[in-house]
């Protein structure tokens, strides 16, 4: 038996892995994530090292491989733990090992570090001012006494300060260093992301709701029981209120917690709550800190300074010495699946990682996923659901969800209103800015690139075989992105004839110059991928609109996402149907989820909330459903399409992108994959494509797509590790770039 050990597992080049034989007294007892001790290098010198593969054969010189000595005589480290995390990675999602091993740990990048020098006296006070007396006797000695004197007052000193206001050099502090008076430190400064706000404790009511599902984790936590949760509650329900609750239970057993959220836009106002409950025992987690801060922060977790993690799917691999739950917030959203190798999804790795650590997970949401809900409702072979559902039907402080008014803007384009506001939406916007109070409109411009609808009838020109709409490309073809399907592009609606057939146009930009334009008293914020560029560039809208400092808030889908503000009392939805039509089976369900969520923004105060939904097609069920907020029978109308259609949940589909700079040579590669799949498909999966994904080309590149689909994920992967085999011994793969996306959030 082989072993393939990784030795320094804290450096940015972490690239290259060792073999060695297993001693017959460890074989079946090593596993992937084992920390080992080992011969290394010339001088066999004994150094640790992890395990991150185990098989039969030697792929080296047999003979010049060395053995693995013993396995490391303490307990598993962190660091073992998270090596067999990504070796799970490797095999669920496809990659290499060391493209996990980069994604899980964290990599030390010494040129980022914060360095904070002292200078400590080492004498004791006779000494030294025995020592000062010396010094001031003689001529050339007075620097030496400046700084003798100084620290006989104080102890220790900054290095800079003892320079700079004391005025001395490099060489006399290094004179006195060797003279046995001081020694100048180093220590790595781990810095604190965290703005420091005032910390409240106030005691809570919690809703009989919120009590439940608190008293079912705390139950379940105090008798070792450690399972997935899916804590489903509407709009303003309190859910963060209960991942609190959870966590303070954790904590009371001296273990830590990972919150995971989907968008930087979040982290303000969730630290802030955050900090309130458990202070400087936070830290967080975003792009837009540094490397050497995102690294510090893992440091600080690893070192026990904290107990809280709070970030995006990154934070999930916190290094804590003793994880007890995972929480992922919204859990639906499409940013906790990756878009780089490995293509791992932010749920299943914390239910793996919470495996490995003994911890618990809890995922939270008002509109939850299909796969989730799904998981929530069976089991495998009809065993009990894999998760428990704990359910929020009332909101927290017992305020009405939101009247929904859904506009149908055919109905609008009949009055002649071109507007990107209707009628309806005018009006309340006006009613809302003479009582003082706060409007939000959302512009839903998910799915917007290349679908075409009638702004007459509603019509959407979609697939035949597929069921989802066609992309305009500028070739004059509509295109399907799952089978390649394609026909001429239209001028004329097929259904009814209008001529106002196209595609959507109006930005934020548009749509805050229209508001300006239209309601000129009223102070107008835009949060869009433009004005958030800057680093806490979320932070400031957010503050400056949660301060009442504008009227209305003009943005994405950033602004929908979890906010609390209680002085708003409307939102405007614009364009609902932009990702109803989106070239992507699970349009309906991001459709209702961000129709729900941008409800939910509404009268969260003590005044009324009301919610305007302009669309084309108010006939659809994601859009009656979401207007009433009635996720049941969404998820119903969804999954009974999943089922006949044969997407996720009801079976799993894989999709294979392909890459390469000559078109025709990635064509035929892409053929001759298809071909091999098909004689190796004994358990009849489902083989679409190969087909011209959304994006064609990119820089140059061409890109194809396969997709696979079957009711068993297993069979998905075997099908995975047939064909990284037979990719791995043809040649002819060697100038194209593959990879591997399972369950895809997205299509390419």
């Amino acid at each position: 038996m082989y072993a393939k050990v990784i030795v320094d597992i804290t450096n940015e080049k972490l690239d290259k892995v060792f073999e060695y034989s297993i001693p017959s007294g460890l074989e079946g007892v090593l596993k992937v994530g084992s920390e080992v001790v080992i011969p290394f290098g010339k001088g066999n010198r004994r150094t640790n090292g992890y395990v991150v593969e185990i098989s039969d054969a030697c792929e080296y010189d047999c003979e010049k491989v060395k053995e693995i000595l013993q396995i490391a005589e303490k307990k598993v480290a962190i660091e073992g733990k998270m090596v067999a995390l990504a070796a799970w990675m490797k095999e669920y999602y496809g990659g290499t090992m060391i493209q996990a091993l980069k994604t899980v740990l964290p990599i030390k990048k010494e040129e980022n570090a914060k360095i904070r020098r002292y200078v400590r006296l080492l004498l004791d006070e006779e000494a030294g001012r025995a020592k000062l007396s010396e010094y001031l006797d003689k001529k050339n000695q007075k620097a030496r006494a400046r700084v003798l004197a100084a620290l006989l007052d104080n102890g220790v000193l900054e290095y800079g300060f003892v320079i700079k206001k004391l005025s001395v050099t490099k060489t006399v502090l290094s004179a006195m260093e060797e003279q046995g008076v001081l020694r100048v430190e180093s220590e790595q400064v781990l810095r604190n992301p965290v703005r420091k706000c005032e910390q409240m404790r106030k005691e809570l009511s919690y809703t009989g709701e919120q009590q439940h599902a608190i008293d079912v984790f705390r139950e379940d936590y105090a008798k070792g029981i450690r399972k997935t949760y899916l804590l489903y509650g509407v709009t303003g329900s309190g859910k963060t209120e209960v991942y609190m609750e959870m966590i303070a239970r954790v904590m009371e057993e001296g273990r830590q917690a990972i919150v995971l959220i989907p968008e930087i836009a979040l982290t303000y106002q969730t630290v802030m709550r955050f900090y309130r409950r458990f202070g400087d025992r936070i830290s967080i987690l975003n792009s837009r800190m540094s490397n050497g801060e995102r690294y510090d922060q893992m440091m600080r977790a690893k070192a026990g300074e904290i107990d809280v993690m709070i970030g995006p799917r990154s934070a999930l691999f916190t290094p804590f010495p003793n994880l007890g739950l995972i929480v992922i917030d919204e859990e639906h959203e499409p940013t906790y699946k990756s878009e780089q190798v490995p293509r791992y999804h932010a749920r299943e790795t914390a239910i793996f990682r919470a495996e490995l650590e003994g911890a618990s997970v809890v995922l939270g949401s008002a509109t939850p996923s299909l796969e989730s809900f799904y998981r929530s409702q069976t089991g495998p072979d009809g065993e009990k659901p894999q998760y428990e559902l704990l359910i929020l039907r009332n909101r927290s402080r017992r305020q009405n969800l939101p009247e929904v008014h859904v506009v149908d803007l055919r109905e609008e384009l009949k009055k002649g209103n071109r507007s990107i506001l209707s009628g309806r939406l005018h009006e309340l916007m006006e009613e809302r800015l003479l009582k003082k109070q706060q409007v939000m409109l959302f512009l839903n411009r998910r799915g917007y690139a290349g679908f075409l609808s009638c702004r007459a009838c509603g019509y959407v020109v979609k697939c035949p075989h597929c069921d989802v709409s066609l992309t305009a490309h500028r070739n004059g073809k509509l295109v399907c992105h799952y089978c390649g399907y394609e026909e001429p592009e239209v001028s004329v609606c097929p259904s009814c004839g209008s001529k106002h057939i196209g595609g959507f146009r109006a930005g934020t930009q548009q749509i805050e110059e229209l508001v300006k334009k239209e309601f000129p008293a009223a102070r107008v914020l835009r949060m869009d991928m433009d004005t958030t560029k800057e680093k806490d560039g979320h932070e400031k809208i957010l503050e400056q609109f949660a301060n009442e400092e504008a009227d209305v808030l003009v943005g994405t889908q950033m602004i929908v996402k979890g906010h609390d503000f209680p002085n708003v009392t409307l939102v405007g939805i614009l364009a609902a149907d932009m990702s109803l039509y989106a070239d992507d089976y699970r349009a309906g369900e991001r459709t209702f989820q961000l129709l729900t969520q941008a409800a939910g923004r509404a009268g969260r105060g003590s005044e009324k909330g009301e919610v305007v939904i302009q669309t084309y097609s108010p006939e659809h069920y994601a859009i009656e459903t979401a207007a009433r907020q009635d996720y049941e029978s969404f998820y119903a109308e969804e999954i009974s399409y999943r089922k006949v259609m044969g997407y996720p949940p009801a079976a799993h589909l894989a999709a294979i992108l392909l890459t390469g700079k000559e078109e025709d040579f990635l064509s035929t590669a892409a053929d001759y994959l298809k071909r091999y799949a098909e004689r190796i498909n004994r358990q009849q999966a489902v083989i679409i494509g190969p087909a011209s994904p959304s994006v064609g080309k990119v820089k140059d590149v061409y890109r194809r797509v396969i997709y696979f689909k079957h009711a068993e994920y297993d069979v998905l992967i075997e099908m995975k590790d047939r064909l990284e085999q037979y990719i791995e011994i043809n040649p002819g793969f060697r100038n194209i770039r593959i990879q591997f996306d399972f369950d895809p959030m997205r299509i390419f």
